[in-house]
């Protein structure tokens, strides 16, 4: 299928086949929801910490008999039933065990994002910037022009470098390369603007998996 092109400085009226598979995939809030939700717990903070047994300070001696006492067995006051013992199955800070997601699903959930973007009309295919925009009023002007006030980019490398200096004073809007590329990111800000370049690299990175297209 064909996608209109913009570009930075003119008009123009070149268009671009994407392909169907990436950009015309089924609808699938359900798996993209689960992805951003896997996204967000991997970068989650850890900060809460309880003790174990192990690591409370105090004597290890054992507090009574085995045997005779007519009471349960025990061993140290560090057993989590005592008070001042230690916590069973508490918070573990840092060391704790993320949640996991094959690649397929989440190659899935990245086609699922962009076919969602493409099919409401928020995707856009830009002309790859070739001269460095030097000044921000330039690429807000640009932005502007095509109401693209809550944007993420997607550059390729060349296009990244000539057009990051100009656009990161600006609210709203975030510059990525297609290595950096995040079903959060798509789905947080209202519009997606790859270049030309980046849409290539992008479907053959994604193609190249043929077993996970859905």
């Amino acid at each position: 299928m064909k996608q209109n092109l913009i570009d930075f400085k003119s008009v123009t009226k070149d268009t671009m086949e994407v392909s169907d598979k990436i950009f015309a995939a089924e609808k699938n809030e359900k798996l993209i929801h689960s992805v951003i939700d896997w996204q967000l717990s991997k970068n989650k903070k850890r900060l809460a910490k309880t003790k174990q047994r192990n690591e409370v300070t105090g004597s290890t001696k054992k507090i009574y008999a085995q045997k005779g006492t007519g009471g349960a067995r025990h061993a140290s006051r560090k057993a989590p039933i005592f008070v001042g013992g230690g916590k069973a199955h508490g918070p573990k800070g840092d060391v704790y065990k993320d949640r996991k997601m094959n690649k397929k699903v989440r190659k899935k959930g990245l086609i699922a994002a962009l076919s969602s973007k493409y099919q409401n009309k928020e995707m856009l295919i830009l002309n790859d910037v070739t001269e460095k925009v030097k000044k921000t009023k330039d690429f807000y002007a640009f932005m502007k022009k095509n109401n693209l006030m809550n944007c993420l980019f997607i550059f390729d490398e060349k296009t990244k470098t000539n057009t990051e200096i100009s656009a990161r004073n600006i609210a709203n809007v975030k510059l990525l390369d297609t290595n950096s590329i995040s079903v959060y990111d798509i789905i947080k800000y209202k519009n997606l603007v790859f270049s030309k370049t980046s849409v290539k690299e992008l479907e053959k990175k994604l193609l190249q998996w043929k077993k996970y297209i859905i």
